[in-house]
């Protein structure tokens, strides 16, 4: 039942890879999907972020203000570390039932969790491989503003907030290099498949 945990910075490709590994069979657990879920309208989660932050961040259909609330948190480590300790908890748990959901169906099932926080947050979870897609700060700039439409203070300002690099190649057990073309990063996610299916 192997568990693996797939990290990497914004715009590292780290979709591109997860979204291999399905093709190859694995069952993809999305963390950002999973905060979604949790602060969805009327949540537990919902209201705590409108207790801390104010009901602002509740736009008029009763749904977060996705936007209003990254203005409010990015470049203010207080205000950043009250969120999480109020979402990352909430994420945790509904991870935990889906990977059991994942198992109890097929307990030969490769689950693959896709977090993007993973230094920060989960670590130290007995995760059989950690996966890390890696491209260079430059790289992943440049993709968030020609492909997302960043701006450029506002991509430098994302990928700042993000733990640097080398923390996550330091707890890295594959490395994929995505800085590449889609070749690239496909053949070495097919080798890195190879030898999670191996163990």
């Amino acid at each position: 039942m192997p568990l693996i945990a797939l990290t990497g910075g914004i715009a590292s490709g780290k979709s591109t890879i997860a979204r291999r590994l399905a093709e190859r069979g694995a069952v993809i657990v999305d963390a950002d999907q999973i905060v979604r879920d949790v602060q969805s309208p009327g949540s537990p989660v919902l209201d705590a972020i409108a207790a801390r932050f104010g009901a602002e961040m509740i736009d008029a259909s009763g749904a977060l203000d996705r936007a209003a609330l990254g203005a409010r948190v990015f470049g203010d480590d207080e205000a950043l570390a009250a969120l999480n300790a109020i979402v990352h908890p909430a994420v945790r748990d509904e991870s935990q039932r889906r990977f059991a959901e994942a198992f109890e169906a097929d307990a030969d099932a490769v689950v693959v969790y896709d977090v993007p926080l993973l230094v920060e947050a989960r670590v130290d979870d007995p995760w059989d491989l950690i996966v890390v897609a890696d491209a260079p700060a430059s790289v992943r700039l440049d993709r968030l503003v020609s492909l997302r439409g960043m701006s450029a203070d506002d991509a430098e300002r994302r990928i700042a907030a993000q733990v640097p690099d080398d923390e996550r190649r330091a707890i890295a057990d594959i490395v994929i290099d995505t800085s590449g073309t889609m070749d690239g990063t496909l053949r070495q996610t097919d080798a890195a498949w190879e030898r999670i299916a191996a163990r």
